[in-house]
């Protein structure tokens, strides 16, 4: 497939993206303590063949090695996430030295193989002792990220200008606390929704922490957001996608663009806001940046007897899909693109995930070839490429992911890495799909220099 690269800015960022208890294992060394993931997989059934993420894959003690893969695949940009409860194990408190330090390490050795670093605060991994004294569904935890946020931000802040508040608060605040799938594993409205409230606070205070601590810091949050379509011309299918768009979408966007929590929601969710005055002023802390995670579109028919927001997915025939059973559409990152462009108002966007799960198979003579994979990343960056042509401020992509990993409550059966695993070994091998994005980026970043 024809990707316009052209239509890409000379400095775009070309990333690839991980998360911290995906990849780094070593759970227990070096004073990390537990977090609510470390938890819940732990808990009998909740995680696909009982994985755990334990080991996960290595990269605390393989970080060199990875970077390197990273080097090899011509990057030059990397989202990584630090684990709170290896910073700040208790919580609040103490600051864990070598926890710091295992930070401080990855980013030298990124900023010397001319990789920008872009750091997320929180991607999921509470400390478990903080979801002992309440969780984040009480506001305390807001207040504890921010002073986590400030610890990171006055470490690395010399090196580090670009930065994520949160990654997708959606999945923490709806799948881990409505409907359990994912830590801690609750199933209580009330809870699910003042942790959503409680999850952008704390964005907005650690937005004033980092600010504080990096001067010309570049703060941003990441939303994963969906296309979302009704299944019929059905009146109450029409209300029902604009529910789901209410409740995937809107709620995590309008308040940081200060138009404060979408009126018809709380009425959906019938649960009072646990507002203080000036709350709503911090959660819209002007962003610098917005971020996109998208994966799949969502076609949706009315059910009045499910639970909020009274919506089921429908699934379309004949189209494409992947391991994970999600629809490929990539018109669905377009349009998400223009949205936030035209409706929002976003100065500057990034893809900071975008990626596919499909059964890989390692080859007698150790490739990887995948070319699905291979396709959906074309599919997407052309999608893309096709947004900024109509004014989209894209100014980077960040694939998901660098490596196979541990994919939550999936376990390991299901890999979207660039770069095989083979989680008995930790044996990396660049896929097929891996050494296609190399290509792409070495042909718009070699258009750069011929330009010069």
């Amino acid at each position: 497939m024809t990707i316009d690269l052209a239509a890409l800015p000379e400095d775009f960022l070309w990333g690839t993206a991980t998360s911290a208890y995906q990849i780094e294992g070593a759970v227990s060394e070096d004073g990390r303590s537990p977090s609510i993931w470390d938890t819940f997989s732990h808990t009998p059934g909740k995680i696909d063949n009982g994985d755990d993420g334990d080991a996960a894959c290595d990269h605390y003690h393989r970080w060199r090695e990875d970077i390197g893969i990273m080097r090899q695949l011509g990057t030059n940009a990397y989202r990584l996430s630090v684990a709170w409860p290896r910073v700040v194990p208790g919580g609040d408190g103490p600051v864990n030295a070598k926890g710091l330090a295992f930070y401080d390490e990855v980013i030298d050795g990124l900023l010397e193989a001319g990789i920008t670093p872009s750091v997320t605060l929180y991607h999921w991994d509470l400390p478990q002792v903080l979801q002992d004294r309440g969780g984040w569904p009480a506001r305390d935890t807001a207040e504890h990220f921010a002073a986590y946020a400030s610890v990171v931000a006055e470490r690395l802040g010399d090196r580090v200008k670009h930065w994520t508040t949160l990654n997708e608060p959606l999945c923490s605040a709806w799948i881990g606390h409505l409907e359990g799938r994912m830590a801690p594993g609750f199933t209580d409205l009330t809870a699910a929704v003042r942790t959503s409230y409680h999850l952008l606070l704390g964005h907005g205070l650690a937005t004033q922490a980092i600010r504080a601590a990096v001067p010309g810091a570049q703060v941003g949050i990441v939303n994963n957001l969906s296309d979302i379509q009704p299944a019929t011309d059905r009146p109450e299918d029409v209300a029902a996608a604009k529910r789901l768009d209410g409740h995937t979408n809107r709620w995590w966007l309008d308040p940081v663009h200060g138009r404060g929590f979408p009126a018809d929601m709380v009425e959906v969710y019938g649960v009072e806001l646990p507002e203080v005055a000036g709350d709503l002023e911090t959660i819209a802390a002007p962003l610098d940046w917005l971020g996109l995670n998208y994966y799949f579109p969502s076609t949706v028919a009315d059910d009045p007897t499910g639970p909020a927001p009274h919506v089921r997915s429908i699934s379309r025939p004949g189209v494409p899909r992947t391991a994970m059973d999600w629809e490929v559409e990539a018109a669905g990152i377009e349009r998400l693109l223009l949205r936030l462009t035209h409706d929002y108002g976003a100065r500057k966007l990034y893809i900071t995930e975008n990626g596919s799960a499909y059964p890989d198979v390692v080859r007698p003579d150790g490739v990887v070839d995948d070319p699905e994979r291979a396709a959906y990343l074309e599919q997407h960056l052309a999608a893309c490429a096709s947004a900024v042509r109509k004014g989209v401020p894209l100014a980077g992509y960040f694939a998901w992911s660098l490596l196979d990993n541990f994919e939550w409550a999936y376990g390991y059966d299901k890999r979207f890495g660039l770069v095989h695993v083979d989680y008995k070994t930790q044996k990396r091998t660049i896929k097929g799909s891996g050494h296609r994005y190399a290509e792409i980026v070495r042909e718009h970043l070699g258009r750069g220099r011929s330009a010069a």
